[in-house]
C-alpha cells in the first residue's frame, strides 16, 4: 500500500470513526439534538462542521462522479487517469465508456499489473448503484498499489446522464433523463 494510499486509509477510518462517535453524541464536537426533536433528520444530531469535513473529504479521495469523469475524458489532453470497467464481456459488449480498459474484477490479480500502470489513477465503474462490482474492483486494485476511485453510478448513470457509450454494434448516445442530468446546460453546476 502507498504512503497516499495508507493516509487517506487512514483518514477514511478517522472520519467514519468520527462521525460514528457524533451520531453517538460522545467526542467529536456534535450539535446536540434537542429534546424531542421535531424529526427524524434532526432526531440523531448533525456532525460537527469538522467532523463532516472530514468525513465528506475523504468520500471524495475515493470516488467520482459520472458528469466529472465524463468531463475530464472530453477535455483537450490526458485527464491524468484510466478508466476501467470491471464488468463481464458480456456486459462489455452491451455498452462501455469509450477508451474504458475492460478487466474484469475476477482478472485484475493476474493482469491488472500488465495493462495498468501504477503512476496513474485508475476510476473503476461497473453497472450502477445497485452493483459494488466497482467496489470489489477498486479493493483488488488497491490491494496491489494502485491508486484508485470508485465512479458513481456506474455504466447506468453514464447512459442515463446523456454521455456517448461503445457496444459491439457500435456507438451510441441516449437522451438525458431529466431526474439526472438537466436537458439544455453542459452541466448540472454541482
Amino acid at each position: 500500500m502507498s504512503a497516499t494510499t495508507k493516509t487517506q486509509h487512514t483518514e477514511a477510518k478517522t472520519a467514519t470513526s468520527t462521525a460514528a462517535s457524533t451520531a453517538s453524541g460522545s467526542a467529536g464536537g456534535a450539535l446536540a439534538a434537542p429534546a424531542g426533536a421535531p424529526n427524524s433528520v434532526l432526531r440523531v444530531a448533525p456532525a460537527s462542521p469538522a467532523a463532516a469535513a472530514a468525513y465528506f473529504g475523504a468520500s471524495l479521495a475515493f470516488h467520482a462522479d459520472v458528469s466529472d469523469v465524463a468531463s475530464a475524458l472530453a477535455a483537450d489532453g490526458d485527464p491524468g487517469f484510466v478508466v476501467v470497467d470491471s464488468r463481464s464481456t458480456e456486459s462489455w459488449d452491451q455498452g462501455h465508456i469509450p477508451g474504458a480498459v475492460h478487466l474484469p474484477t475476477a482478472l485484475i490479480p493476474e493482469q491488472a499489473e500488465q495493462l495498468l500502470d501504477k503512476a496513474v489513477p485508475v476510476v473503476t465503474y461497473c453497472w450502477g448503484p445497485g452493483c459494488n462490482g466497482a467496489t470489489r474492483a477498486a479493493l483488488a486494485l488497491a490491494q496491489l498499489g494502485f491508486q484508485v476511485k470508485e465512479m458513481l453510478g456506474g455504466f447506468e448513470y453514464w447512459a442515463r446522464e446523456g454521455f456517448g457509450f461503445e457496444t459491439w454494434e457500435g456507438a451510441e448516445r441516449r437522451t438525458p433523463d431529466p431526474l439526472t442530468a438537466p436537458l439544455d446546460a453542459e452541466d448540472c453546476g454541482c
